[in-house]
């Protein structure tokens, strides 16, 4: 499964040598012209009428690439990288020779190599707005995301992100997406059964992108699959399963943790994004075995997986945009479908508040300023990469806060009394809570007036070292 994408050139002969120092190097690189005409002369060759009407004898040749050729194909595959290159190709007309292979050919490592190419390319944004204005190509491409090869779909979705990232054609390719229902299908085909991590995280990245710019793209994803269609005939939906969303995002992220949670942001933040409609809300609560696992994984991770007690403070600088993802859904959940029996049974509450101020705790600790901070930056550079950091804590900070106080309004008696006897509601910890808490949150009467009768000394510290506590109840 695992191929070296852009294996190192092999070094030139004496007459590729003569050839460069002759004037036949590309832009400034010292890569030949009339190298690069005979590899794509190659390609044009293998993509011939002569070549594509073969016998059943020859039905090998076509899946296959030969050695010599591959190695070729790589090496321009990574020269492509060039700026200068890519300019080249494109005046060369690669792209139209790329969308012929594309079109014609069976072999899974020729398919990946060209998409590959045409990725590099597509970084360059001149090349990009070119490529993202040809209909025909555009069609081929959004095609190779039915392919069953996942070196070839991983490549696929580097471009589809390539592009869908470049601001002047998003929104050509959101455009042609939503005119391919099937590419719903394929995707979350994907994202059902693949096992191939970096086919997963690249294909949830598309996804994610394609969400944050087009809410519409998004509800209409939501609602695939929601119900077969009346005039739908049963044997064929028997043969053709019908993918639900959500339960497709939560198997990629299972998939995705066994190997690393690191790599998770990406399915949380899509979850996230899904949290912020309705439909998406339902969607999630609303299906009981998906609604629970979903709360599983996240509550294990919060509970088990990130920003533990062993860590240090400063883990969180690097886990804060997928905390904030992850607490978000929680807090969805927690508020929307607080009846469902996975929040009832399971003694969610405690865990959840322990975690929560960890992370604040966490948060104070990451936000005070060294007293010698280095000078090997400038101030400008400094002021802008301290805002940005203080930006992303405060969207985690807000969502915290509003969770924690969510569930301290949810305390019953019997679970306060647990988390003081467990440390879970220490003076400490309440104390950190309510210090980030107040005054903004400030609906913790009832937790007070609970807690005082459970542990009246306790109440009476807490109300001490926050007066206005008193005064509400």
């Amino acid at each position: 499964m695992d191929r070296n994408p852009s294996p190192p050139p092999p070094g030139r002969d004496k007459e590729e040598e003569e050839e460069v120092a002759g004037g036949d190097c590309i832009g400034s690189t010292v890569y030949s012209k009339h190298w690069l005409f005979g590899v794509l002369s190659g390609l044009i060759q293998i993509v011939s009428p002569e070549n594509t009407k073969s016998s059943s004898d020859d039905e090998e040749q076509l899946t296959e690439l030969d050695e010599e050729m591959e190695n070729e194909i790589c090496r321009v595959w990574d020269m492509s990288m060039d700026e200068d290159v890519a300019l080249f190709l494109q005046e060369f007309n690669a792209p139209d020779i790329f969308m012929g292979v594309l079109a014609k050919s069976k072999c899974p490592r020729l398919r990946e190599i060209c998409v590959g190419i045409l990725g590099n390319m597509a970084c360059f944004q001149e090349i990009c707005v070119s490529i993202s204005s040809d209909k025909n190509l555009g069609q081929v491409l959004l095609h190779c995301l039915y392919d069953s090869d996942p070196p070839t779909l991983l490549e696929t979705s580097r471009l589809l992100l390539t592009c869908l990232s470049q601001a002047e054609v998003a929104s050509v390719w959101v455009e042609r997406i939503q005119e391919h229902p099937a590419i719903y299908d394929s995707i979350c085909f994907i994202m059902s059964s693949s096992t191939n991590v970096d086919l997963l995280v690249k294909v949830g990245e598309v996804v994610d992108k394609l969400f944050d710019l087009d809410e519409k793209l998004m509800l209409e994803w939501v609602r695939n699959g929601a119900a077969q269609p009346l005039d739908q005939p049963q044997e064929e939906s028997e043969e053709q399963p019908v993918f639900r969303l959500v339960p497709c995002i939560l198997e990629a992220a299972k998939q995705v943790r066994s190997e690393n949670p690191e790599w998770l942001d990406v399915y949380m933040h899509i979850l996230q994004l899904l949290t912020t409609v309705d439909d998406g809300i339902q969607a999630i609560v609303h299906c009981p075995d998906t609604g629970k696992d979903i709360w599983n994984l996240l509550f294990d991770l919060v509970c088990h997986e990130f920003c533990q007690s062993d860590d240090p403070p400063i883990i969180l600088q690097e886990q804060k945009t997928v905390l904030a993802s992850v607490f978000s859904v929680l807090s969805a959940i927690y508020a929307s479908q607080t009846e469902q029996e996975y929040l009832k049974i399971e003694k969610v509450d405690l865990p959840l508040i322990d975690s929560l101020i960890r992370v604040l705790q966490n948060m104070e600790q990451c936000q005070k300023k060294p007293e010698n901070s280095a000078e090997s930056n400038t101030e400008e550079t400094k002021r802008t990469d301290l805002t940005q950091d203080d930006f992303h804590l405060k969207i985690l900070k807000d969502i915290l806060c509003e969770f924690l106080s969510n569930i301290f309004q949810a305390l019953t008696k019997e679970t306060v009394a647990q988390g003081v006897k467990e440390g879970q509601l220490s003076k400490q910890k309440c104390s950190s809570a309510f210090q980030n808490l107040l005054p903004f949150y400030s609906p913790v009467e009832d937790f007070i007036k609970i807690l005082r009768e459970v542990d009246k000394a306790l109440a009476d510290d807490l109300e001490k070292n926050f007066p206005s506590l008193k005064v509400q109840t």
